[in-house]
């Protein structure tokens, strides 16, 4: 921090209170004393309290605060007294330089001066009145450092709670403006890849805003926050231009002001920019307290800017991941499309050939004819995954809710692949149910649910493996009532450390591919977004080389459906 000012600038005065009603509190065991100090002080306009112990001391100390207290070291009790009642006025102990015991007596708490006896009654009123000045100043001081950084904790405040960097360097300069009653403060900070490029300029009621000129360049101003920012210690200096430049220390910077605050803002080794505070028609000195809460301040406006920075710089990469994701949706909708077409068409004629009974063909061929049918429904089921996934998952929309029984619908499914379970030579086992319960839900959808985790169960069990399918109805601790149901199978397993991922869409085990299974990864996907529209949930408990239990809970009644 760097600060400049023409010849002639001054501290201002703290305002004194010397021409207020005064009052003194003297105390002294020895009378003679007593009424001589007492008298002194009532020559110089004191309104004078006497005490001639520690006891009276104390309660002419608690009825009152006196603008200064004059205690003989010899009082006895005097230092346990000052020590033990609240009160903020000056100490001024008169005491024996010969006496160990008034030496000793002279230092509790809250004294602040000593003169030695006998003292010369001009003396004793003057020391009192200089104590008294001196405390005034004191907590002139404090008090006004108490202002300002009630005020820059305000600006502090605003600079945390916004994320726009332009509110930040704009709550800043007009913060420093108010605070200090400023003609302009101006805020920059240079190209850099930590902050954008920022200017923010305030000024005072009346006040035209800077010219263009009035302020370096960049590299001036970039060359002067360097320099500033490379020190540990407040800059300070006073003077104009030329004798600035002679000396190799930074010009002012505000052109035609008395006086400049140059404050580099920062982070790391190297500046982001600079605050100009400036006074165009009067010099400024500024105190110790103010220079340290503007740093303060400078300080949280850097780390604000480098974060909402940092920020924005994340929502501009969500944006393009966000833009990146539709452009792959689109693709996949456009791709499905055209797949769907000639399969289709494939699946058409391939029905034709094998119902025709004019030109009926060959058992060989029809098994051949059978396996390119598998094939083709397989190829139709990808696309069809391919398809619910380039739509974002299903639309609730769509959904057509009904009454379904699910014994029933878990029958259907295990009948349809038990031709495929056989092929692989794995057996498909469907538990009685005693009490079919039923849901409401999408059958469609339940189906594609239950398929998708019966052939997942197929692909992954070895030959001569099994797959138990179980559904069972029980209460909840709330007293909701949810149907399960288990499919179970004795296949290759996952690996604990891979079974969270199974729900992420395109995710397949390294089992599976080392194994060489087919698959893409988006069946479960897709199973869990159809359960979780139903107000279900589903869970996968594996072992690596024991097998995989998938379970499915589903609300049970009409009133139960929670759709999202």
């Amino acid at each position: 921090m760097y600060s400049t000012g023409r010849e002639g600038s001054t501290v201002t005065a703290v305002p004194s209170d010397a021409r207020l009603p005064r009052t003194a509190v003297v105390a002294d065991p020895q009378p003679g004393r007593l009424a001589r100090n007492a008298q002194a002080l009532r020559d110089a306009g004191y309104t004078v309290l006497e005490a001639a112990d520690a006891d009276h001391l104390a309660a002419l100390l608690g009825a009152g605060e006196p603008s200064v207290v004059v205690a003989d070291a010899s009082l006895s009790g005097v230092q346990s007294t000052l020590s033990g009642v609240q009160s903020t006025a000056p100490v001024l102990v008169v005491l024996d330089l010969d006496n160990p015991a008034e030496i000793a007596a002279a230092n509790p708490p809250g004294v602040h001066d000593c003169i030695t006896k006998p003292s010369a009654p001009k003396e004793l009123v003057h020391r009192a009145s200089v104590l008294i000045e001196q405390v005034s100043r004191r907590r002139a001081s404090r008090q006004e450092a108490e202002g300002l950084r009630e005020q820059l904790r305000e600006v502090s405040a605003a600079v945390r709670a916004t994320n726009d960097p332009q509110e930040i360097a704009n709550h800043v300069v007009s913060g420093f403006g108010r605070t200090f009653r400023a003609d302009h403060v101006v805020l920059i900070t240079f190209e850099d890849h930590r902050v954008p490029a920022i200017t923010a300029e305030w000024h005072g009621p009346g006040l035209a805003e800077l010219p263009p000129d009035a302020l370096p360049g960049e590299e001036e101003a970039r060359a002067t926050a360097d320099a500033l920012w490379a020190g540990t210690e407040t800059l300070s200096a006073e003077g104009n231009e030329a004798e600035a430049r002679a000396t190799d220390k930074p010009a002012p910077a505000v052109a035609g002001a008395a006086s400049t605050l140059a404050v580099p803002i920062g982070e790391g080794n190297s500046s982001l920019g600079i605050i100009w505070i400036a006074m165009m028609d009067r010099p400024r000195t500024w105190s110790s307290a103010e220079l340290g809460l503007i740093q303060h301040v400078a300080g949280n406006a850097a780390y604000g800017l480098i974060q909402s920075h940092l920020i924005s710089s994340q929502q501009q990469v969500v944006k393009q991941l966000r833009e990146l994701d539709k452009a792959k949706t689109d693709f996949l909708a456009t791709v499905n499309h055209e797949l769907r077409t000639p399969l289709t068409s494939i699946m058409a004629y391939l029905d034709m050939i094998q119902e025709s009974t004019e030109h009926p063909v060959s058992r060989e061929v029809h098994q051949m004819l059978d396996i390119v049918v598998r094939n083709t429904e397989r190829l139709r089921t990808l696309i069809e995954d391919m398809l619910s996934v380039s739509r974002g998952g299903l639309d609730n929309a769509g959904m057509q809710l009904a009454p379904v029984r699910l014994g029933r619908t878990l029958d259907l499914v295990a009948a349809a692949l038990r031709p495929l379970a056989t092929l692989q030579n794995v057996t498909i086992d469907v538990d009685p149910v005693p009490e079919d319960p039923e849901i409401l839900a999408d059958e469609v959808q339940l189906q594609q649910v239950f398929t998708n985790l019966v052939s997942n169960a197929i692909k992954f069990t070895p030959s001569g493996g099994r797959i138990e399918v179980g559904s069972e109805s029980h209460a909840a601790a709330d007293g909701s009532k949810w149907a399960t149901v288990r499919v179970a199978d004795t296949g290759i397993g996952i690996s604990s450390d891979e079974v969270d991922h199974v729900f992420t869409r395109f995710y397949r085990a390294s089992n599976a591919m080392a194994g060489a299974i087919p698959g893409t990864g988006l069946g479960l996907a897709i199973s869990k977004d159809i359960v979780e529209r139903h107000g279900g949930r589903i869970d996968v408990a594996s072992t690596l080389g024991a097998g995989t239990t998938v379970t499915v809970s589903l609300p049970l009644g009409t009133d139960r459906i929670q759709v999202n």
